[in-house]
């Protein structure tokens, strides 16, 4: 029996800003949308056109709060690029780094609603 990774799942509160951000920060690109027959709910899955891997985007029309609780921001998604300053220097732009470990040549990102993505150089 085997296993392989599918998709991770975030839930948004505005799916067109989480989008535009995707494609902006990490050029993740929608793969394919699930919208529920009454409105309410929306899925977006977002694809890096290489990995079979998944972002699974999930908008609920009825979620009454500014936000999701996101815990202690101990987990998150993880991306590998080939050009770290490249990278860096992008998101300083876009203003979107929340966390540097210079020791370790890493940093976090965060989307419109705070979940961290770690940004690692290439191995």
């Amino acid at each position: 029996m085997k296993f392989t990774f599918a998709h991770n799942n975030f839930n948004v509160i505005d799916l067109e800003k989480s989008l535009d951000f995707y494609k902006e920060a990490l050029g993740l690109t929608e793969v394919r949308r699930k919208e529920a027959a009454d409105g309410s709910f929306i899925i977006v899955f977002l694809g890096d056109g290489s990995s079979r891997h998944k972002l699974e985007l999930t908008w609920l029309r009825d979620w009454e709060k500014d936000s999701y609780d996101l815990g202690d921001d101990e987990f998150h998604l993880a991306f590998e690029t080939d050009d770290m300053e490249a990278a860096h220097k992008k998101h300083e732009e876009m203003g979107c780094i929340c966390f540097e470990n210079k020791e370790m040549g890493i940093y976090f990102i965060s989307d419109p609603d705070d979940y961290w993505i770690e940004i690692v150089p290439e191995k």
